[in-house]
């Protein structure tokens, strides 16, 4: 018994010290994410006493994966709704399979076709998602994470669901945030990246 508890001990040590940088790399992460509010010209929070009702999970590197590219160049496009009631045009670019907590996960991932009229965003991915947290300890109307054309590599993307954030719709009405499609509801919980805004959990 005491061997399996020294075992244990020097397991979870190890993990600890394993997931340190990561910590400290989505610690930076974060500190860069408040600081855009401020600098912001739309941002809905104009004060560094509003960044303090930001509230994240701990990093977990158990929540970075891997995902598996399917592109999907014949897909139409079509107007994704937002909370404001406008629509947006989106097409889908691919489908990401990947595994979360042993469990076998699908996301599709979209293109805004208005950025593709701004040279700086024509290679830009959009990733909205809901999973089993929204509404709980994650906001409601889901969650986002943004990518490049760039990060996908040999028919892979890696997904860091730690850097997950919540739409400008989370703090503040009159914003049109994309309402994630049905298709990208997950029936897992993601308990990773930002939860709802001025409330602990």
């Amino acid at each position: 018994m005491r061997f399996t508890l020294l075992l244990l001990s020097v397991l979870l040590t190890t993990t600890a010290l394993a997931q340190l940088p990561y910590a400290e790399e989505v610690a930076k992460y974060r500190e860069t994410y408040k600081s855009d509010f401020i600098t912001s010209s739309s941002s809905p929070l104009k004060s560094k006493d509003d960044l303090s009702f930001l509230r994240f999970y701990e990093p977990d590197s158990t929540y970075r994966v891997i995902a598996t590219i399917q592109l999907t160049p014949k897909a139409e496009p079509f107007d994704m709704p937002t909370y404001s009631g406008k629509t947006q045009p989106h097409v889908a670019y691919a489908l990401l399979s990947f595994t979360v907590n042993g469990k076998p996960q699908q996301l599709t991932i979209y293109r805004n076709l208005n950025l593709l009229r701004m040279p700086e965003y024509r290679d830009y991915l959009f990733l909205p998602f809901k999973d089993a947290t929204s509404g709980l300890s994650t906001y409601g109307g889901g969650r986002y994470l943004d990518f490049r054309m760039g990060d996908i590599k040999n028919g892979q993307m890696t997904l860091d669901f730690n850097k997950a954030y919540n739409p400008y719709c989370a703090y503040r009405e009159g914003y049109s945030c994309p309402i994630p499609p049905k298709n990208n509801v997950l029936p897992v919980a993601i308990e990773a990246g930002e939860k709802t805004y001025g409330k602990a959990h």
